[in-house]
């Protein structure tokens, strides 16, 4: 039984649905295993949660909008 896990910031409901649905769709279709057997799971945290070059998300996307 393949196994998708994602893990991310804040989504919306609408965000939730597309990515489980089109996830499921193509790595059934790559993997020729039949979408009911796929299991999807998203994680949300806090941008406070992430960092990247030194930095969390949230201050990235501060500095960003104030570009």
């Amino acid at each position: 039984m393949p196994y998708i896990k994602i893990e991310s910031g804040k989504l919306s409901d609408e965000q939730k649905t597309l990515l489980i649905e089109r996830l499921t769709k193509v790595s059934s279709q790559i993997m020729n295993i039949p979408q009911e057997f796929f299991v999807t799971t998203i994680t949300e945290l806090p941008d406070k949660n992430f960092g990247i070059g030194g930095k969390t998300i949230d201050i990235i996307k501060r500095e960003y909008k104030n570009k």
